[in-house]
């Protein structure tokens, strides 16, 4: 009976032991690190404080995020896409459950293998993605398409960003010729706005926007020499952060990225891309932030921005998510709890088998 009972015993606490660091690192641990995170107030923000009347109630909460790269058919291995995408699954319906934002927007490169797939695969991958970045009618999903998505200038189509090489395809002049139009639209509704007299000359049949520089958000970065000035835990790693970038391949390239400053001249730019975080300040008045990849498969500490954007001001913080290193270092402490909690019973049941021996030797001799 004692045996019986200790072998209960033994068997609860390797339950526990391993129930425990399962719950803890599959669903828990995301709970206590986001609600480290808050929306940032737009007392504090950058970029204006309401010139134009709007009152801190019409700001909007937006939750940003890039690069979740969900592997596809081709190349990727069954338990790296089980294991990665349940990571950022339940990041992202917590980060909703916790934070309710009214938008989200992902800035491109949702997917890794869009330019391979076949039409099965690809409806496969779009299928999931609805599935892991499900939300609420009360949350709108915003999404940008990157190079992963559709391919590499030189591969596919080009929209968004990606158009933006500037050698006449036929794509590329058809996006041009939308973003001038936008562009002659939005200094229109700013000029008309300062001037306080209706329509300006050369403004007739443009359509009117809020007046205020716009916020661009796009998959590929403006363009940089290299990620040399970035600095913060989420930044490039010290040894990648001299490498030069390539124009049209890891960043947009020069004349593109003057084109869109003079276009819109935004008060902020959000891109993807890179996979790590950076704050560059272009023309010494136009900040751009790139926001890291929300997959533990291209970081060990991926993150999200948090965005208060009202008509006139924005302000923004960041929100890690927990660390693969931290969850791996879990589940190795339980492993060593249960290897010493296994060790330390048969050598309790060996002892306890050798008295018995004992006891029972010492009887038989007494007889």
């Amino acid at each position: 009976m004692p045996r019986f009972s200790v072998k209960w015993v033994v068997a609860v606490v390797l339950i526990g032991v391993v129930g425990g660091a399962f719950f803890f690192c599959e669903y828990l641990i995301y709970f206590p690190t986001i609600l480290k995170c808050a929306w940032p107030k737009i007392s504090h923000a950058r970029g204006g404080e309401g010139i134009d009347g709007h009152s801190v109630d019409s700001a909007v909460r937006a939750m940003v995020l890039s690069d979740t790269h969900l592997l596809g058919a081709v190349g990727g291995h069954w338990f790296d896409k089980l294991r990665r995408e349940w990571q950022m699954e339940r990041a992202f319906q917590t980060a909703l459950w916790l934070l309710r934002p009214e938008i989200v927007f992902i800035l491109g490169d949702i997917f890794d293998e869009g330019k391979w797939s076949s039409q099965k695969h690809w409806e496969d991958d779009v299928r999931r993605f609805h599935r892991m970045f499900r939300h609420s009618t009360d949350t709108e999903l915003v999404v940008l398409v990157g190079n992963h998505d559709i391919g590499f200038h030189y591969d596919f189509l080009l929209v968004n960003s990606v158009a933006l090489h500037g050698d006449g395809c036929p794509i590329c002049q058809s996006v041009e010729k939308e973003l001038i139009k936008l562009s002659r639209d939005l200094n229109c509704s700013l000029q008309s706005a300062q001037s306080g007299s209706g329509v300006m000359d050369g403004c007739e049949g443009s359509q009117l926007y809020p007046p205020t520089p716009p916020i661009m958000l796009q998959h590929y970065p403006l363009y940089r020499v290299s990620d040399a000035g970035c600095t913060g835990q989420d930044a490039a790693p010290p040894e990648e952060r001299h490498l030069l970038f390539r124009e049209k391949y890891d960043v947009l390239s020069k004349e593109a990225s003057q084109r869109l400053l003079q276009w819109f001249k935004p008060r902020l730019i959000l891109s993807g891309h890179t996979h790590s975080g950076c704050e560059v300040l272009h023309d010494n008045k136009y900040p751009e932030i790139s926001v890291p990849s929300f997959s533990w498969r291209n970081r060990n500490n991926p993150s999200f921005i948090l965005a208060t954007v009202s008509p006139s001001s924005y302000t923004l913080s960041k929100c890690f998510l927990p660390e693969e290193s931290t969850v791996i270092s879990v589940y190795c402490s339980a492993g060593a709890c249960l290897l010493l909690l296994f060790l330390a019973h048969c050598l309790w049941m060996k002892g306890l088998l050798q008295c018995l021996s004992l006891c029972l030797l010492g009887k038989h001799k007494s007889l």
